[in-house]
């Protein structure tokens, strides 16, 4: 079995320039397995390639693109990092990068991995999440399987990123969630998760009070002190980071609004742009971050 960080990231609509995307209502979401979380020893085994693979859940034959580092070493450990498509994506465009193409390729994670990470983007039923009956916490639970045996998302994807914090948080180590709202459940929701949450401030997709309201479950489930987390204002040009004080050990919480709207490629003083944006750069730092839980 390969040594991997599960990962999670959520992420809200992306907009038809960043990757040819038809607008979302929903959030991205980027997951990190919480057993795979920290480089450990490689199992010695080699895994599949990269490309197209398939998985039954719940009976039903469910897609996925994974991207594995080129020149895999067995011996050495990888973070498992998912990626989910926002409502009219698919997993092509997550895999692709759209018009940025490998700067902008899983929410930019390949650009800041460079080749220390395995990259999985999911297929959504009929192009989302609705997570009917769980069938989408059930399909993450197949790939996971699968790949052991040989998680960023924007919109639609945020809310699966949500709902998988929810229900699979002693799984995974950290989410992080752009732009998002609750529209894929939240089964259980009691556990503690690092949580990394960003939010344009007049997001008119999902507001930025759903956002906040997503954050603090976490804020109150990690054990944090309530912290003034204060937003930028409309047309100042910039995002404000917070970093919660008090969460237990290896359960951060940080909130990053940003003045722009339901955007994932957020740029300061600009039009959005994966290729320029400062999220994947945030993303990639929180979970990376040595403090997070095992």
């Amino acid at each position: 079995m390969v040594a991997l960080t599960h990962l999670l990231t959520s992420l809200l609509t992306l907009s038809t320039s960043l990757a040819h995307a038809l607008p979302s209502t929903t959030p991205e979401t980027v997951l990190v397995p919480r057993q795979l979380s920290n480089p450990s020893p490689g199992c010695g085994k080699s895994p599949f390639g990269s490309g197209v693979r398939t998985v039954n859940a719940n009976g039903r034959q469910r897609q996925f693109i994974v991207r594995v580092p080129n020149n895999y070493n067995p011996n050495r450990s990888y973070r498992l990092i998912f990626a989910f498509h926002w409502v009219g994506g698919t997993m092509n465009d997550i895999s692709s990068g759209g018009t940025d193409r490998e700067l902008w390729s899983y929410y930019g994670m390949q650009r800041n991995a460079g080749e220390s990470a395995i990259l999985v983007a999911p297929q959504g039923i009929n192009n989302g999440w609705a997570n009917n009956g769980g069938e989408d916490v059930a399909f993450v639970d197949a790939m996971i399987r699968h790949i052991e045996d040989a998680f960023l998302g924007f919109s639609y994807g945020g809310s699966m990123t949500f709902s998988l914090a929810c229900s699979r948080a002693r799984e995974f180590r950290g989410v992080a969630v752009i732009g998002g709202g609750q529209l894929s459940g939240c089964s259980g929701g009691n556990d503690p998760v690092a949580y990394l949450g960003i939010h344009g401030v007049w997001d008119g997709t999902l507001n930025v009070g759903q956002g906040r309201a997503m954050r603090d479950r976490f804020v109150r489930n990690n054990g944090c002190q309530n912290t003034n987390a204060p937003e930028p204002a409309r047309g100042s040009g910039i995002h404000i980071k917070t970093n919660f004080n008090g969460c237990r050990s290896g359960y951060p919480v940080t909130w990053i609004p940003f003045d722009g709207g339901h955007w994932p490629g957020a740029v300061d003083n600009g039009p959005e742009s994966g290729a320029r944006s400062w999220v994947p750069g945030e993303i990639w730092s929180f979970f990376t971050q040595s403090q997070l839980a095992n």
